[in-house]
């Protein structure tokens, strides 16, 4: 009778489709439509992808488990990594919540959504902003690194507007920072007119026009890293040449559409 039950078991997973070899972080194989007619997707032998997408369509993967959206609270980000840079801007969207763009001539496209409610996703969708065609090498899901402290470095409200408003953050503020540690800013999006529809950072070393090399990868063309609508919290992992800097000329955050009301160094 038990060797029935667990034949049953078994024979009950198969028929969900449970792979227990499948690694749970890559997500490459799920991504087979997209959100327009006339786009184009391809999955080679190599196990690669070539997407011919059209202005804003979407290369689309649906990730629900048993019909349900998936819970990815224990992860960091979801990456692209691509065979060549790309020729076009590009933006990730995490279930119409998160999105994350990135400029043109990058190999990695990547949304990170640590801090935020990623607790109930059912589709993920890479868009070009020009038509253009792209090979995917990979798409996988990094996991979230424990963090210990979280020390307030600045607090207050700042609304950006249309990037009328700003904050520095003095280099004192930084003298405990080490390569490796996020800052984090907890903020609002200003949704109170509908015809603002995308919501933006710029963090730059005060008094310079050099952006930080933390997020390098997920500005665009203008230096600027492009949040999702129902986002709260932006986090930007250090590089020793960040710490250099910030130590001695602090930072200056500005956007577009924004309140931000916090902003912490993790460690």
């Amino acid at each position: 009778m038990k060797k029935l039950f667990a034949l049953m078991a078994l024979a009950l997973l198969m028929a969900c489709g449970s792979n227990p070899n499948e690694d749970p972080t890559d997500l490459t194989s799920k991504f087979k439509g997209t959100w327009n007619i006339n786009e184009k997707v391809q999955h080679n032998d190599d196990g690669s992808i070539t997407y011919t997408g059209v202005t804003w369509g979407g290369l689309v993967a649906t990730v629900k488990e048993h019909n349900l959206p998936v819970d990815w609270t224990g992860y960091e980000s979801i990456v692209f990594e691509l065979a060549e840079p790309t020729k076009v801007m590009t933006q990730i969207v995490v279930s119409d919540k998160l999105s994350m763009m990135s400029k043109a001539g990058v190999t990695t496209v990547k949304c990170n959504f640590d801090g935020q409610d990623v607790s109930q996703v059912s589709e993920v969708a890479l868009q070009l902003a020009e038509a253009s065609t792209i090979n995917v090498k990979r798409v996988y899901l990094t996991k979230a690194e424990e963090l210990k402290y979280s020390t307030p470095i600045w607090d207050g409200e700042c609304v950006f507007g249309n990037w009328m408003g700003g904050f520095v953050i003095p280099p004192s503020s930084f003298n405990d920072a080490v390569e490796g540690d996020k800052l984090e800013f907890i903020y609002t999006t200003d949704q109170s007119n509908p015809a603002i529809t995308y919501w933006q950072f710029r963090t730059i070393y005060n008094g310079t026009d050099t952006t930080l090399e933390g997020n390098s990868d997920e500005l665009n063309d203008w230096g600027c890293a492009t949040v999702g609508k129902a986002s709260s919290d932006y986090r930007i992992k250090l590089t020793a040449t960040d710490v250099a800097n910030l130590r001695e000329k602090g930072l200056f955050v500005n956007g577009y559409f924004i309140t931000v009301t916090q902003c912490n160094l993790l460690q």
